[in-house]
């Protein structure tokens, strides 16, 4: 297929493109206005940032955070920005956010602001002379980018949306794996090397199963496993046959011979096979494909406890752009938290015991309408809780299920709920048992780890902490909208250095330490303000 010229060149009047600022608030002030439509006061203030953003071709980073990120109140303010914007824009957003913007917010501001440019779904620029909004996808944007498909003119300003979700995206289309099914196709591919190819493949699948079966069902290759893997490739390419290797394989030789990737496979007990997996730690050396071909408008919810996010932009590689982080409502994003001082820590043997009598008595005492949420990381201590919990409450207490009803107890890990939030009611109340901290038993967070000290970075800061920095913040959202209580019972918040930057994190929050049998759970009693 042959590529659009790159780049698209659109030459707008001087006088659209100066005006674009102040028409974008005043339009945007009306339509607030005429539907009453105020529950984020900043409004205005984000609509002027992308619109700048859009007319000086200058990148930018912002944080919304709060319930309104939650919601996604917000669009509406981005949304005006690209409708009144003269020229071309992407706007990149995932499935479910692309249906609520079709659906909802773009033909209601069509309608009430009388905007007519275009609006077009694809996973291509639809020609060279569009000059409306072409929504798309994050995986084919991102693929584009990544590759040479040449499907999206460079210079086109875009706006990505639910960049909290950036890191995933790129890991699912940068990881290289290998199945049963490949191993297969390797080896119909170079039948004068059958034998090699099974004996290798034996071979690794006999190392992955001598080491001890853990929790995460994965473990990182050993040098021995990339030895075999490395004399495989040598024998495979010296005949000049290269052009012969299966797709999934040439994806795989470039990746696993790079010297920072995280090597690593899963097993599958039951059916004795292995599924090697190759992926990249240092995002930002992709830089020069994403970023630098258009300027970009970057919005999440949490993306860095910091306004400048120095953190997130070291990590993707993000450079010369404008940095904002909105301030929470402190009038509607407050959440009731409860913050216990008297539990042993998490690494005590006591812990535990101790952490499930409380657990009990937040259970009993919330006597609030709506699910409760117990949000564990460790695998054990949630079966265990979740087992311990149902000989009390029955068959109110669930495990990462779906079919939740108002007097569920839902016992989940963060990642299940991130995942299915949206489809979830949301809770009256929400338990975490610990800090989100990526454990360092999971042999991939060992990796990552391992590739920090490699470099001599600060693996806590970079990369441990800012990741439950985000979780926490993402988690609590939808409990703003009723002001939900919020026990944290890691009192690790109480001693540790980094305990004082989660509390603000938490912040709009009504604080109490101690919860009495009694005490007034409902949604007008005040706990002490922070």
């Amino acid at each position: 297929m042959e590529a659009y010229p790159r780049p698209v060149v659109v030459f707008l009047p001087w006088w659209r493109i100066m005006v674009i600022e102040a028409q974008v608030h005043q339009q945007l002030r009306e339509f607030l206005r005429d539907c009453g439509d105020s529950s984020w006061p900043h409004h205005l203030t984000l609509a002027r940032l992308v619109a700048r953003a859009l007319r000086l071709g200058r990148s930018a980073l912002l944080q919304v955070g709060g319930l309104s990120a939650y919601q996604g109140d917000y669009r509406l303010s981005y949304l005006v920005a690209l409708l009144l914007w003269p020229g071309p824009a992407v706007l990149v957003v995932p499935d479910e956010t692309r249906q609520r913007l079709l659906l909802g917010d773009l033909p209601r501001l069509q309608e009430r602001l009388g905007l007519t440019k275009p609006v077009q779904v694809g996973d291509r620029w639809p020609e060279s002379d569009f000059t409306g909004v072409l929504i798309t996808s994050p995986e084919a944007w991102l693929a584009d980018r990544l590759g040479e498909a040449n499907q999206f003119p460079i210079s086109i300003p875009t706006l990505i949306d639910d960049v909290d979700h950036l890191e995933t995206w790129l890991g699912t289309l940068l990881t290289a794996t290998l199945t049963h099914a490949d191993w297969e196709a390797l080896g119909l591919a170079y039948p004068q090397h059958r034998d090699l190819i099974r004996d290798t493949r034996v071979a690794l699948t006999f190392a992955a199963f001598q080491h001890p079966p853990n929790p995460y069902h994965c473990h990182l290759l050993e040098e021995s496993d990339r030895d075999r893997l490395h004399r495989l490739y040598q024998v495979l390419t010296t005949d000049g046959r290269a052009e012969a290797m299966p797709p999934s394989w040439q994806r795989f030789w470039p990746s696993f011979a790079e010297a920072d990737h995280l090597r690593w496979f899963v097993t599958d007990r039951q059916s004795g096979h292995i599924t090697l997996h190759c992926t990249p730690v240092d995002l930002a050396v992709h830089r020069e494909k994403l970023w630098e071909p258009q300027p970009v408008v970057l919005i999440g919810a949490s993306l860095d406890h910091d306004a400048k996010a120095d953190i997130f932009c070291q990590r993707f590689g993000l450079e010369d752009l404008t940095c904002l982080k909105f301030a929470p409502d402190r009038h509607n994003d407050v959440v009731n938290l409860y913050l216990p001082d008297h539990l042993p820590l998490p690494n005590t043997p006591q812990f535990q015991g101790r952490v499930h009598q409380e657990i009990r008595r937040l259970l009993v005492c919330a006597n609030r309408p709506g699910p409760a949420l117990i949000l564990v990381n460790d695998l054990p201590l949630k079966g265990q809780l979740a087992a311990a919990l149902a000989g009390e409450f029955g068959s109110r207490v669930q495990v990462e299920s779906l079919d939740i009803t108002e007097n569920s107890i839902l016992v989940s890990g963060w990642e299940f709920w991130h995942q299915h939030r949206h489809r979830l009611p949301a809770p009256a109340l929400l338990i975490m048992a610990t800090l989100p901290l990526p454990s360092l038993e999971h042999p991939l967070v060992a990796g990552r780890v391992a590739f920090h000290k490699r470099r001599r970075q600060d693996w806590f800061r970079l990369y441990l902490f800012p990741t439950a920095m985000a979780e926490i913040q993402r988690a609590i959202a939808p409990l703003r909208a009723n002001q939900g209580l919020v026990a944290l019972l890691d009192t690790r918040v109480h001693y540790r250095s980094y305990g004082q930057q989660i509390l603000e994190a938490l912040s709009p929050s009504a604080t109490t330490r101690s919860l009495r049998p009694d005490w007034d759970l409902s949604p007008n009693s005040s706990p002490s303000p922070r």
